[in-house]
């Protein structure tokens, strides 16, 4: 099996870490200081909160290799071998569908739609510096041809890198792609199997039902 890509929010993950930050210091602080039940408030709290953020910040990724794609959310962890991969769709979010019809969102990979005006406007600044570059060329096209001069193959046309794209669209184009190549192996058939994260479900369900008695209690 090769090597999984691994598509994470870099921004999702730094302000996930800096919440868990802020949630621990707040907490161990009510354990060292904290008298009567506000030490089992912070403790309830801490194995609510903790979990909690780290699920829908740190947790999240996106693994693609060229047999499956394995999708990390919050609560879930789906795995659909890309023979099993309709489509994929960007709207306001980025979304995996499977062939028998179930959607799956792609947390790691939001969808910015500042960065898709900003992509946009960085295009018509680069569509519009390739219109005043291809003038300048056709001016110049009288002066190479006096000169005797030409480049290596012959040519003055300028290669173009493509359309400016948002990352999490860059990223969406990448595993289309990956789909779309490795759709048909024979290494990619198989069945998409869904997997409840427990580890998370148990302890924030534990730690919400121990703070509402808590706090019920006083």
């Amino acid at each position: 099996m090769s090597k999984d890509r691994v598509y994470r929010s870099p921004a999702g993950m730094a302000g996930g870490v800096l919440v868990l930050a802020l949630a621990l210091w707040l907490g161990i602080d009510a354990l060292v200081v904290g008298e009567g039940n506000t030490r089992w408030k912070a403790i309830a709290a801490l194995l609510f909160l903790v979990p909690l953020v780290a699920a829908y910040t740190v947790r999240p990724a996106v693994f693609a290799n060229e047999d499956r794609l394995r999708v990390r959310n919050p609560f879930r962890v789906i795995v659909l071998p890309w023979a099993e991969v309709a489509s994929f769709r960007s709207a306001y979010s980025n979304e995996v569908f499977a062939e028998g019809g179930d959607k799956y969102q792609l947390w790691s990979i939001p969808v910015s739609l500042r960065g898709r005006k900003k992509a946009a406007r960085r295009e018509d600044r680069r569509a519009a510096g390739g219109a005043g570059r291809g003038r300048g060329m056709l001016g110049g096209m009288g002066q190479l041809q006096l000169g005797g001069r030409t480049d290596g193959a012959g040519s003055t046309a300028v290669e173009a890198d493509g359309p400016v794209r948002a990352q999490g669209d860059k990223t969406m184009d990448e595993l289309r792609e990956l789909w779309e190549a490795r759709k048909d192996a024979a290494s990619s058939k198989g069945a998409v199997t869904v997997r409840w994260a427990y580890e998370i479900v148990v302890p924030v369900a534990v730690g919400a039902v121990g703070l509402a008695v808590l706090l019920g209690v006083g």
